[in-house]
């Protein structure tokens, strides 16, 4: 039989344990942080956009709930930028990449009007703002590897080069490329030319042709497409890569490639700025903090060149080899970094100059 007593005792306990469940209710989960990523070319196969896609798809698997990403492709420099920046701030976004030289003017524009608490990082820029902050990485560590492997492999010593723009960036790729040719086989030319462009594939294929007619049994790029690998397959020409592997287009002739891998480096910023501890700034990354690393060499290459390139690799990772290390003297004669020195930041970042073994010549302005 039921008591009173034993009712009114239930029924206090019922209301105790749903008091109890409501103070034990968890707080409302935060808003994921939105991060959003501006694409100046189509993601496609390979290449600068396709690597900043799998840096992305890194980033999301790495933190989960805590954030949503999204992109917009294939946009071009300049106005229609800028109204796709604006928008990503008007649709909610507090972290934008803009990964491109190119999307430094647009970003810095919307910056200055953009509502407090809205963060921007340029990749490959340098203008800067309380709430722009710029990254780059030293994609040169790697062109210089690919210069000595190519030192070793060009039997004629003549490489050909295709560049986009003559931006510091290109020309330190350039340079180191040549220096580290040269650290093999100091006779050795590249024959550089330039197409103005990231991302053109009849361009790039022309430029490659063009080059493998003026005597170029190896090229090298600095363009974003496929299709100076994929002549070079056709052509039976050596080629060596940029930004992604290219390994699948020229599993023949494609030596190697310098990889970008940013997943690691996206996760850390968006760390910095979920735990509030994000700063402007302009950072440089390489190969010791894993951005810059090198497709596995193709069996093509005699291993004690392979052997050499890794451990070129992991001097230059602990800071024992600076492919910039002096003497650099330009193609007028010109001392760049004394004999025992190394270039500064200040002078890598403004490199104007190509270096002593480079056929070709800056583009008039």
């Amino acid at each position: 039989m039921t008591t009173p007593f034993f009712k009114r005792a239930v029924g206090r306990l019922a209301l105790a344990g749903a008091a109890l469940v409501t103070i034990a209710a968890p707080a409302a989960a935060a808003e994921p942080l939105s991060v959003c990523f501006l694409y100046s070319n189509p993601i496609g196969e390979s290449g600068w956009t396709y690597q900043q896609e799998l840096a992305r798809k890194e980033l999301q698997a790495a933190l989960g709930d805590k954030i949503k990403t999204r992109y917009v492709e294939n946009i071009a420099e300049g106005p229609d930028a800028e109204r796709v920046i604006r928008n990503f701030v008007q649709e909610g976004c507090k972290l934008i990449f803009t990964p491109s030289f190119g999307f430094m003017e647009p970003t810095m524009k919307v910056a200055r009007t953009a509502p407090k608490g809205v963060i921007f990082m340029n990749g490959t820029g340098y203008k800067t703002a309380p709430n722009v902050g710029v990254y780059n990485a030293r994609y040169y560590e790697g062109r210089y590897l690919e210069g000595v492997i190519a030192g070793h492999m060009s039997k004629n010593g003549v490489v050909g080069y295709v560049g986009a723009f003559p931006i510091p960036e290109v020309l330190q790729g350039v340079n180191a490329f040549a220096q580290g040719m040269r650290s093999v086989n100091p006779k050795a030319q590249l024959r550089l030319v330039w197409v103005n462009s990231w991302y053109d594939p009849g361009k790039e294929r022309d430029a490659a042709n063009a080059l493998i007619k003026l005597g170029a049994d190896t090229l090298a790029y600095a363009t974003s497409g496929v299709s100076i690998v994929t002549t070079g397959e056709e052509k039976g020409v050596n080629t060596l890569g940029y930004y992604s592997d290219m390994s699948k287009f020229g599993p023949k002739t494609n030596l190697t490639s310098v990889v970008m891998t940013w997943g690691g480096y996206y996760t850390k910023v968006v760390e910095d700025v979920l735990a509030g501890r994000w700063k402007s700034g302009n950072e440089m990354v390489g190969m010791r903090e894993g951005v810059i690393k090198m497709q596995p060499l193709n069996p093509a290459i005699p291993v004690e060149v392979r052997d050499k390139v890794a451990k070129l690799e992991k001097d230059i990772a602990d800071g024992k080899l600076n492919p910039f290390a002096g003497p650099v003297v330009d193609q007028d004669g010109k001392v760049r970094v004394p004999a025992g020195q190394a270039i500064s930041a200040a002078d890598l970042g403004n490199m104007n100059y190509l270096v002593q073994g480079v056929e070709g010549a800056l583009p008039k302005q």
